[in-house]
């Protein structure tokens, strides 16, 4: 395990300085809009367009990729996503803010893609390991970031700066990595209503979760504020939902193992639901319980998503594994960018208080559709289950370091274009390793 982390800390490092700087911006951004005046709904179109670049980013930067390398992408989105920084805090008007965040969507993709791609050429053994560590960073250096407000304030423009600073100095161990570049990126489909016949909870699952999380992502600093916190108070609650959904999602997902997935995301979906009254009731109560109720939350809501991933896993032969990630990840995508819009609306008609109830209706009728495709439809047999894995969304080249997609480990048969068999699987080849199948 040591020496596998040794190989990949400089990528692990970066990736981390740059999700610091991510989970900065997205908090810093909603709480100046407000500061400068835009409206609830003109906040919430500005947070989606950056899902709409992430959406759009899994299709423009695999081609930049097979152009230009690995590293000159990821110093060129680097360099972009520090620039965009920089004109937020220069340039406050919502259409140009729409157009920066869409381009910061594109790059953190892209970002994504890049440090997974040199994850999965390094990582031959404990693939398993280094894949949670890797979203564990993810998760804490996102949570870390937000208290970075704290530096200067929302009304300062050295917080964008700080920002900024933060992706220019991520791309330095990137950069300096002594790892070799991996092959171009192979991306491949599974058309959405295939995979949605396949798997239905799971897809719409995704997609819930997809609602749920982006509308947290763009409009939970302004909920935290409208309900009286400060900015302290804001950056602990968001980071207590950030970090909830670090510390449960493996408890969660490891009490699923063996069990029909639904009912887990049936139960899991419930406690979300509860919890998001229960951040209702407390509004205007002490600040602590409402932030002790944040990390539940976010424990049960950033759970949705990988537990979707493993139960539409657990139908799916495990050739099918990556092709399934990609359709999951755009469902995901589409309720991201769809649910800052729809939160913002809802505090544009309404007031803070009826987010977290909104929260509440969408998990309940998920629920009910879960209960009506048990109706439908026979459990997977234990023995076929797929084992539980903390995810988060990043990119479909994450699903390439899933321990769930590696081969079988009796026998690695590495597939060439040419359709011949490398039974060692040979790495030192640039065909290899690109589809691994899984022998029955």
């Amino acid at each position: 395990m040591g020496s596998s982390l040794r190989s990949v800390y400089s990528l692990l490092l970066g990736m981390g300085i740059l999700l610091m700087g991510s989970g900065l911006i997205g908090t810093l951004l909603g709480l100046r809009a407000q500061s400068e005046g835009f409206s609830e709904l003109a906040i919430g179109m500005v947070m989606s367009a950056f899902f709409i670049g992430y959406i759009a980013g899994s299709w423009i930067i695999p081609g930049v990729i097979a152009r230009v390398g690995h590293i000159r992408t990821f110093a060129a989105l680097a360099a972009l996503s520090a620039v965009a920084a920089l004109l937020h805090g220069l340039w406050i008007d919502p259409i140009v803010w729409w157009v920066l965040r869409l381009i910061n969507g594109i790059s953190l993709l892209g970002s994504y893609m890049v440090i997974e791609s040199w994850l999965n050429e390094q990582v031959v053994k404990k693939r398993g390991q280094v894949f949670a560590i890797y979203m564990m960073t993810s998760l804490f250096a996102l949570g870390a970031g937000q208290f970075l407000l704290l530096i200067y304030g929302p009304e300062s423009i050295q917080t964008f700066m700080l920002v900024a600073i933060l992706f220019a100095f991520g791309l330095i161990p990137i950069a300096l990595t002594p790892v070799t570049q991996p092959v171009p990126i192979q991306t491949a489909r599974l058309p959405l209503r295939d995979l949605y016949q396949r798997a239905p909870v799971g897809t719409v699952g995704a997609g819930v979760s997809g609602l749920v999380t982006g509308s947290f992502w763009g409009l939970a600093a302004v909920f935290a504020r409208d309900v009286g916190l400060g900015d302290a108070g804001v950056a602990a609650f968001l980071s207590a939902a950030i970090f909830g959904g670090a510390l449960l999602q493996y408890p969660i997902g490891h009490a699923s193992d063996g069990r029909d997935r639904r009912k887990a995301l049936m139960v899991v979906a419930g406690l979300a639901a509860l919890g998001s009254v229960g951040i209702y009731l407390t509004i205007g109560m002490t600040p602590i319980l409402l932030i002790g109720l944040g990390l539940l939350w976010g424990g049960f809501a950033f759970s949705l998503y990988a537990l979707s991933v493993a139960q539409t896993y657990d139908r799916l032969d495990a050739s099918e594994a990556l092709e399934a990630t990609r359709g999951l990840l755009l469902m995901n995508g589409i309720g991201s960018a769809v649910g800052p819009m729809l939160a913002g609306l809802i505090l544009f008609l309404t007031s803070a208080s009826a987010l977290p109830l909104a929260f509440a209706a969408l998990l309940l009728g998920y629920i009910l559709y879960v209960a009506r495709q048990l109706r439908r439809e026979a459990p997977v047999p234990p023995p076929e289950m797929a084992d539980f894995v903390p995810v988060m969304r990043t990119s479909p080249v994450a699903a390439d370091i899933d321990p769930r997609t590696e081969s079988d480990p009796h026998e690695t048969v590495t597939l060439h274009p040419g359709g011949e068999k490398n039974p060692d699987g040979d790495p030192s080849t640039p065909e290899a390793g690109m589809v691994n199948a899984r022998t029955p």
